[in-house]
This record gives C-alpha cells, structure tokens and sequence, in this order.
C-alpha cells in the first residue's frame, strides 16, 4: 500500500505544454461532486481530497517532479437526444428542465442521465434518443437555487 498524499489546494499554475507526464486517476462524475473524496491514480498512487471546491474532468491537481497528475472523469451510459431544429431543442430543453435534470449540450443533441422520469417523458413525448457512453458534463446550474417554490396556476 502506498503512502497517502492529501490535497487540500490546487497549484496555482500547471505547465501545459512542457516535457511532463501525465497520470491519470479516474473517478465517476459523482465522486467528483463531493469536496472530500480518496482516489488512486494509474501509477498506484493514493490521494485524499479535501478541497474548498469539487474537482472536474481535466483538472491538474498535483505535481511531483516531471509527472502531472490530472483527474480523469469516467465515461457513462447517458441518453443522447437528436436536435435539428430550433423548435426541437427548445422543446427537449423545456420538457427537461421541469423534471429538473442535469443537460449536457452538444453539437445537434442533447445528453441527459438516465432516470425512470427521463424515459417515461421520453416515451411519451415521442422523442427518440438514443443510449451513448461518454464523458458526462452536465450545465452548471449557476446562480439556481433549490429553495425556490413552484406556483403553477395556483
């Protein structure tokens, strides 16, 4: 087993373009929502994270001498919907955004986690998707906030 390195700061500055490696740790979209969390990286070495913030696909996170460690999101079974037009991605848009489910906008489609709500709306709808493994990067939500009511036609 090998020794544990806490990160509780990110550096400030990483070298892109230089003559470092790069190990990856890979960890799922959820792990990465959490501040604190432990990994291992590719090379076997471990990590604990207590950050002030979450971490993101891409992320550098450490440095030891020529290696750059970098965080690596794990790809997942998404729903992938086709959008050709302006109407049809406004009302995909609109028909997920009331179920409250992260989106991720691509180039003609959008992508959505899978969820019994999601299918059935889906289904109903008579939107097709198809199902895609990717890396998952969802919108941020913002300045949202879920300490909002919803009045409708109340």
């Amino acid at each position: 087993m090998s020794e544990l390195t806490l990160i509780q700061n990110l550096p400030h500055h990483h070298d892109h373009h230089g003559e470092h490696s790069h190990v990856k740790l890979l960890a799922h979209r959820t792990t990465l929502a959490k501040r604190r969390w432990r990994g291992t990286a590719e090379d076997g070495h471990e990590f604990g994270f207590d950050l002030d913030t979450t971490l993101s696909h891409g992320t550098h996170f450490w440095q030891k001498d020529e290696t750059s460690y970098v965080i690596e999101q794990m790809p997942e079974e998404v729903l992938e919907i086709a959008v050709v037009t302006t109407e049809q991605a406004a009302r995909v848009a609109w028909n997920l955004g009331n179920l409250h489910f992260g989106v991720q906008v691509v180039p003609g489609a959008v992508r959505v986690t899978e969820d019994p709500a999601v299918l059935q709306l889906l289904l109903r709808e008579g939107i097709p998707f198809k199902r895609v493994t990717c890396v998952f990067l969802p919108l941020s939500a913002g300045a949202h906030s879920h300490t909002h009511s919803h009045h409708h036609g109340e």
